[in-house]
């Protein structure tokens, strides 16, 4: 693929000006951002030399080979942090979705300060403090949760797998509560609790056994709408503790 002297290098003085920024990559075929990146100096023409089989540069080399090429665009640039840029990138991923761009990924940060409704931000940052008044065990699922799962991959998110827990404490468990960030998603009532498997999660990627050696995981069903109404969209933030690395927490048990 052979890419025009225009598109191998900036203009001299050109990156120091831009400073950190946002670019897009546009399809001159239909006109439509293919691809949507941050960066400083050369970052947005690095893709045009790389060799890959990701989405986005075989959309690069389909173009080239149209006899046409990409249309780089900056969305925004003069940022004075790659923090100011994550958060520009998080929010055009979120604008144009995911589904119609080659990026892998949602934009860095973007499940906290990405697109929302009001609603959704008056329960992240003005919630209503949980009161526990069950035996409850609160499970952090920061890593595995992200915006618009569905109910399946929710559950599948939360019922495991969890380590260090004695089946004997576990029997005291009434409710399972999902948390992100400290927000109470889901209630779960555990029917059965048992060492993990590594079968039995079709919304995951495959658990491979040293990934289960030791921990344990739940099956259950939606706790009781009364009290599923309770939690949900409370904040457990008091409950959970600062620091605390442990997703899995007892309250009444």
């Amino acid at each position: 693929m052979k890419i025009p002297p225009h598109l191998r290098s900036l203009k001299p003085g050109m990156a120091e000006k831009l400073g950190y920024y946002v670019y897009l990559y546009v399809d001159p075929r239909d006109g439509k951002v293919f691809y949507i990146g941050k960066g400083k100096d050369e970052r947005c023409l690095d893709h045009l030399f790389e060799d890959d089989d990701h989405p986005k540069v075989k959309r690069i080399r389909e173009i080239f080979a149209a006899g046409l090429e990409p249309r780089i665009e900056i969305l925004a640039h003069s940022m004075a942090t790659s923090e100011e840029a994550y958060l520009v990138e998080a929010a055009a991923i979120d604008l144009i979705g995911l589904k119609e761009l080659t990026n892998k990924v949602v934009g860095h940060n973007s499940l906290i300060y990405g697109r929302k409704s009001l609603k959704e931000l008056e329960i992240f940052y003005a919630s209503t403090p949980a009161s526990i008044v069950d035996p409850v065990m609160l499970i952090t699922i920061n890593q595995l949760y992200r915006n618009g799962m569905t109910a399946q991959e929710l559950y599948e998110a939360t019922r495991g797998v969890w380590a260090n827990h004695a089946f004997e404490r576990l029997a005291g468990v009434g409710l399972v509560c999902a948390v992100f960030e400290g927000i109470v998603k889901e209630v779960y009532k555990p029917e059965e609790w048992r060492p993990a498997r590594a079968d039995g999660y079709d919304t995951r990627a495959p658990l491979m056994p040293e990934d289960i050696k030791g921990r344990v995981e739940f099956v259950g069903k939606l706790a009781p709408e009364d009290i599923r109404k309770r939690y949900i969209d409370t904040s457990v933030r008091d409950y959970l503790g600062k620091g605390s690395q442990n997703p899995c927490r007892y309250v009444n048990c």
